[in-house]
């Protein structure tokens, strides 16, 4: 299926072989999980006190990522996150001493990298374990900005109460990468996107699969035939049938991978300082198979000095009713009832 989708979109139904095919895929793995049982060691580098009934917690991973922490911060204050739970995987750029001054913070460490904790995802099962099962958690990178239909007037507790009203535990999200245009900037605010405000608008499909939702393309398969993965969950329901297993795009278990009410992350990772990233990814050797698809990038940088990355099907990011109006994400309206949102009927009420 294309993506964005036309407004009138509606999921196809998934069928009962679908789900059976799901449930048998989601019991041999969840079977497969628990028998390799991985503990990883975290190390708190500032008090961590346990978190209140109240409270909306952030986990995320990082890595030298100054340029972008202190708006990733504000970005999720603003939406209603009480409490940052941060890796920090050897931070040398003051990353890790900005995060040990926010008093919302937590800074964990391990003796292990990145790639080691299974590109993460071990530390944060460790992490999730640690601060308590049975509650809502964002889970992200420190490069990624959640955004929702009206997230600018609705906090996320009210996007939880809609979730949790349809019974659905995980809001999935595609990446959409951000990149630099030649055109000037406006640079009226504090936010990536007044400074890197470039995506595709089209060029992107999506499927349904036996364990969620899956979305590829965008700039990285335009330019460099990558067939990443974009669809996250960044926000769970985390209880103690929840394990990432082989992938952080396919949590389980799978069958809370199918939902109608999306939002989408912005994704920076070709931020201002991207020749810098991505020389340090492939020496660094952390991401999936020696860092390959870094390898590609930065063979394009070596030969032309940048990527360029605009391409006809670019436009320049406004702001996130923008993305409703383009497809990436649906609408979520108020119900007059009980004042609380609730998904418009444009994408279908079950996949």
């Amino acid at each position: 299926m294309k993506y964005p989708f036309d407004r009138n979109f509606s999921f196809p139904r998934r069928t009962f072989v679908d789900r059976l095919l799901t449930f048998y895929d989601n019991w041999r793995v969840a079977a497969r999980e628990r028998r390799k049982v991985e503990k990883v060691t975290i190390i708190p580098a500032k008090d961590a006190p346990a978190l209140g009934a109240s409270d909306l917690p952030l986990v995320f991973v990082t890595h030298n990522e100054i340029a972008l922490i202190p708006a990733f911060l504000s970005h999720y204050r603003r939406l209603g996150v009480t409490r940052f739970i941060c890796l920090d995987d050897v931070s040398t750029d003051g990353t890790r001493e900005y995060l040990m001054g926010q008093p919302d913070v937590d800074v964990w460490t391990s003796p292990i990298r990145f790639e080691a904790a299974r590109r993460g995802r071990r530390w944060r099962e460790a992490l999730f374990e640690r601060y308590g099962y049975n509650r809502w958690y964002l889970n992200l990178d420190s490069d990624e900005f959640l955004v929702y239909d009206q997230c600018l007037r609705e906090p996320l507790k009210t996007l939880i109460n809609v979730l949790e009203e349809h019974n659905i535990k995980r809001l999935p999200a595609p990446m959409v990468d951000f990149y630099p245009s030649s055109e000037a900037k406006s640079r009226d605010g504090n936010m990536p996107w007044h400074v890197v405000d470039h995506i595709d608008s089209s060029g992107y499909e999506v499927t349904l699969q036996k364990r969620g939702i899956s979305v590829k393309g965008g700039p990285r398969k335009r330019l460099f035939s990558e067939d990443n993965e974009l669809i996250k969950y960044p926000l769970v329901y985390w209880d103690k049938d929840c394990r990432f297993g082989s992938s952080i795009h396919r949590p389980l278990p799978y069958n809370r991978n199918f939902s109608p009410i999306w939002g989408v992350l912005l994704h920076f990772k070709f931020f201002t300082n991207y020749r810098e990233k991505i020389a340090e990814a492939v020496s660094d050797k952390q991401h999936y198979n020696g860092s390959q698809h870094y390898q590609a990038m930065k063979s394009e940088i070596d030969k032309a000095g940048a990527i360029d990355f605009v391409d006809e099907a670019s436009i320049r990011f406004v702001n996130p009713e923008q993305l409703i109006d383009l497809g990436f994400m649906p609408t979520i309206e108020f119900d007059p009832d009980d004042a609380r949102l609730a998904p418009s009927r444009n994408w279908g009420a079950s996949v």
